[in-house]
């Protein structure tokens, strides 16, 4: 097991075309075998058909270490659980009508601002008909995405998923908000606990009503967030979390795992994921599998009316 998981990644990873190289992001020593440990051992529920989950992490703001560990993670659940096949690409060929449609969910993990435009650095060494052909392509995309999901697909965005697409306000009304900053740190102590009432739901059961305590960075959000338009599972107690500064709300509402129906698409989205150790937290991990696979259409689980 120890040889296997990275060789698995690295070829996954070769999939990625975009400026940075992602094959030289590595996960942290031993991260291969705390995940293993740590993923659940099946799925929630059987898959009706084999499904594919897209996995994207195209950056053009700020990129996170922990992405490498995160494609690990979901690359090697999506196999152990036998729940989906992860394909880990960056290509915005993915996008195009004839390959969105290959797949039951797309994850965005922990992408940055806008991920379907040039990286800034092509930007600049591109022509005026090289532009013009790179903004055609990203509106098209963005039409492509919101039909899919529209359309009966499923969404998944882990942690800078609502650090993405700003100019994009149909993304920002599906996702339910955008980044705010981050009070919370990534070395700083969260309590972080299930909406009440929703103990024994189905995508946060695993948590068996107990508070999740460790370190991690926590978001805020700003317009179009509204915790009342969506089923809250997760939320940040900043009473008895470290005590911080830069908290832009006064109303308490810290959101930090949802779900949504999106016209006839699913939407699972958490903010957890800027820490390594996120993707080797086994409830953590179990929540992310019952997410995916209630956005994949799978997992049959009610949400509250109107959501």
């Amino acid at each position: 097991m120890k040889a296997l998981f990275p060789t698995l990644l690295v070829g996954a990873l070769a999939l990625s075309v975009v400026a940075y190289n992602p094959a030289t992001e590595q996960p942290p020593a031993g991260a291969a075998e705390k995940i293993a440990e740590a993923i659940p051992a099946e799925a929630y529920a059987k898959p009706a058909k084999p499904r594919k989950l897209l996995v994207f992490s195209r950056t053009d703001g700020f990129r996170h270490a922990s992405i490498v560990t995160g494609k690990l993670a979901l690359l090697e659940m999506g196999k152990k659980t036998g729940a989906f096949e992860a394909v880990i690409s960056d290509d915005l060929a993915m996008f195009e009508k004839e390959k969105i449609s290959e797949f039951d969910a797309i994850c965005f993990l922990s992408t940055t601002m806008n991920a379907f435009a040039p990286l800034k650095e092509e930007l600049k060494k591109m022509s005026e008909e090289e532009k013009a052909a790179a903004k055609a392509l990203e509106l098209r995309i963005k039409d492509n995405l919101m039909a899919f999901v529209k359309g009966g697909g499923g969404f998944v965005g882990i942690h800078a998923a609502t650090d993405s697409f700003y100019e994009w306000s149909e993304y920002g009304e599906m996702i339910n908000g955008y980044f705010n900053g981050h009070p919370w740190m990534a070395g700083t102590q969260v309590n972080i606990y299930v909406e009440p009432g929703q103990e024994k739901h189905p995508l946060t059961e695993m948590f068996g009503g107990e508070r999740l305590e460790f370190k991690e960075e926590i978001y805020q959000f700003k317009a179009p967030y509204d915790s009342s338009k969506v089923h809250m599972l997760l939320r940040l107690d900043p009473e008895k979390s470290a005590q911080v500064n830069g908290i832009n709300r006064k109303d308490n509402d810290f959101g930090v795992s949802w779900a949504r129906n999106w016209e006839k698409g699913r939407v699972f989205y958490s903010s957890l994921g800027h820490n390594h150790e996120m993707y080797w937290h086994p409830k953590v991990l179990r929540h992310y599998l019952a997410g995916i696979q209630w956005a994949i259409g799978d997992y049959k689980v009610e949400l509250g009316e109107g959501k």
